[in-house]
Formats: C-alpha cells, sequence, structure tokens
C-alpha cells in the first residue's frame, strides 16, 4: 500500500500563485506515473497533470502554460506549481500515482486531497 500526503493548498487570489507537494511512502516511486487531479463541487473529477516515469508531462488544456508539474525521485514527491491561477481552478486537489505491472493489472494510490480556493 503506498501512501500519499499533499500539501500546500490554500486561498490564492485571482492572477497569484500557488504550490502543491505529494510526498509517496514507496521505495518504486520512480517506476510510477504521478500527477494531480481536481475535483470542484457538483463535477467529476479531472486531470489536471501527470508525469511519467520518463520525465514526460501531460497537461490538461484548461492549465497549459500556466501549471508546472515537476516531479523529485530520490524525495519520492511530486509538485505542482499553479501560476495565473483562476477562480475555476477551485477545487479539492488529489495526488495520484500509477503504475501498470502486468497487462491490465494496475496499481493505483490515491491522497486525501487538499483544497485549492481562487477568490479575491
Amino acid at each position: 500500500q503506498v501512501q500519499l500526503v499533499e500539501s500546500g493548498g490554500g486561498l490564492v487570489q485571482p492572477g497569484g500563485s500557488l504550490s502543491l507537494s505529494c510526498a509517496a511512502s514507496t521505495s518504486a516511486f520512480s517506476l510510477y506515473t504521478v500527477g494531480w487531479y481536481r475535483q470542484a463541487p457538483g463535477k467529476q473529477r479531472e486531470l489536471v497533470a501527470t508525469i511519467t516515469s520518463g520525465d514526460s508531462p501531460n497537461y490538461a488544456d484548461s492549465v497549459k502554460g500556466r501549471f508546472i508539474i515537476s516531479r523529485d525521485n530520490v524525495m519520492k514527491s511530486v509538485h505542482l506549481q499553479m501560476n495565473s491561477v483562476k477562480p475555476e481552478d477551485t477545487a479539492v486537489y488529489y495526488c495520484n500515482a500509477d503504475r501498470r505491472i502486468v497487462g491490465d493489472y494496475r496499481l493505483t494510490y490515491w491522497g486525501q486531497g487538499t483544497q485549492v480556493t481562487v477568490s479575491s
């Protein structure tokens, strides 16, 4: 079982910046695709950004050019730098770690979530 612990959420003004971090408990962290998803009230959880074990990032169109995802395999952590935030970025942000083992069998883990509120 892998534990993911998020930190860094809070209240930020529109146009401001915020950084999220997620620390993982697994020594196999470098083998996982890790990333961030978010869920706003009344909406489904959606992908924000992921980064593969090979350091290839993927972003939702809504955050491209504003958010930056990075990982530190030594510290077993993934970070999300959120810039030029908008009110529509308000949501609970969840850290995710995913790894394909064989065939369709995957290991997927979620953090407990951290609230991000963009408001003046």
